[in-house]
């Protein structure tokens, strides 16, 4: 198997209601990676998918994968598979004869089909489980047979729709392993829809943050994560903690950012200028509490008082308030009990590790 491109030029969905699914969009998916689509429901990840697969004709604009146009070819002669978030296996046949459903819809002879869906088990790790009934079988060993199932037929593209969402925790965790070593021993190119940022993050290459229809950005996980370039992905995509403000100064890439909490310097995301309205963004693991060494030099500081203090494990959580402002901290649990325990803190954090952003829409704003 291999994965081929998908290039998506000027792509758009409305509805006969006049309802905009996706905005006009332009994407390119590069052969054999692994790239996500995350965003928050109702934002059109699935229409896109459901565009590139051919269940739905886009209103404008055209796709092409592998360098071929897919206009007025049909879901069953593209050369992509989609795995639906039910799975949809057949519950009375064995696992062997739904890998290899499709298989016999092509014509292909008895002992062939089970001798392809026996490798694709193997595959996935499922040798010795070809006999048994899907209802036999474990979530996540479902999971793996729907995957098995849509890669009999050679895919160049496998789509996935937030299949692992009906899944615990822990088995998400490892599913997400799973996916990510299968789509690599395959090399076939891998869309995978979410809302789940820790999946996004987790698996893939690259990803797209969708939000009312349209992308915010396209970036590595570790890019996105570290360096959003607006509002919206910055909120979606992580915890930040925000703080608006009007910025007073700005000079080699920084801007300093009057706020109720005093001056704040950080990157400057957007070119503002002085008098321009902005938001200053950190994250909660980017906080310090500062002892008695004092503030470092060059780093931002705010009083704030602790209102909740959640221990998470291998994270301490602070929810604390400075005035009308929330803020949270990640600090990393060492053993002392009485870490983030005081009831008012004075707080820092580098320049380097805020950004400062033009207001926009943000997450948080879905709620």
């Amino acid at each position: 198997m291999s994965g081929q491109d998908v290039e998506l030029s000027g792509v758009s969905m409305t509805y006969p209601n006049g309802f905009t699914a996706v905005q006009p969009t332009d994407l390119t998916i590069r052969a054999g990676e692994f790239f996500s689509i995350l965003g928050p429901s109702g934002c059109g990840k699935t229409t896109i998918l459901r565009m590139i697969s051919g269940f739905l004709d886009p209103s404008t604009g055209s796709i092409a994968i592998g360098g071929e146009p897919m206009v007025g070819i049909g879901p069953n002669r593209r050369p992509t598979a989609l795995i639906f978030q039910s799975l949809a296996l057949f519950p009375l046949m064995t696992v062997w004869e739904n890998v290899a459903f499709g298989l016999e819809a092509r014509g292909i002879a008895k002992a062939d089909r089970r001798k392809r869906a026996e490798e694709l088990l193997d595959l996935v790790a499922l040798a010795g489980q070809e006999d048994k009934k899907p209802g036999e079988l474990s979530g996540g060993q479902r999971q793996r047979v729907a995957v098995a199932r849509a890669l009999a037929v050679e895919p160049a593209v496998l789509l996935l729709d937030e299949p692992l969402s009906a899944l615990d925790l822990k088995l998400r965790q490892h599913m997400r392993a799973e996916l990510k070593e299968i789509q690599r021993k395959t090399e076939v190119t891998f869309i995978y829809i979410t809302h789940d940022q820790g999946e996004a993050l987790a698996m893939s290459d690259r990803v797209a943050v969708m939000n009312e229809g349209a992308i915010d950005q396209v970036a590595s996980a570790e890019n996105l994560y570290n360096h959003p370039e607006t509002p919206f992905a910055a909120t979606f995509v992580g915890e930040q903690n925000v703080f608006p403000g009007k910025v007073k100064h700005a000079e080699n890439g920084h801007a300093q950012v009057e706020t109720p909490h005093g001056l704040l310097l950080g990157l400057n995301k957007h070119g503002l200028g002085a008098g321009d309205d902005a938001l200053v963004m950190v994250r909660p693991e980017r906080i310090g509490i500062v002892n008695g060494s004092g503030i470092p030099n060059h780093a931002n500081a705010i009083e704030a008082r602790l209102t909740r203090r959640d221990l998470e494990g291998a994270l301490i959580n602070l929810y604390l308030s400075a005035g009308e402002q929330p803020i949270r901290v990640n600090l990393h649990n060492r053993g002392d009990a009485s870490l983030g325990t005081a009831e008012t803190m004075k707080l820092a954090f580098r320049h380097q590790d805020a950004v400062v952003m033009r207001p926009g829409p943000m997450a948080r704003d879905k709620a």
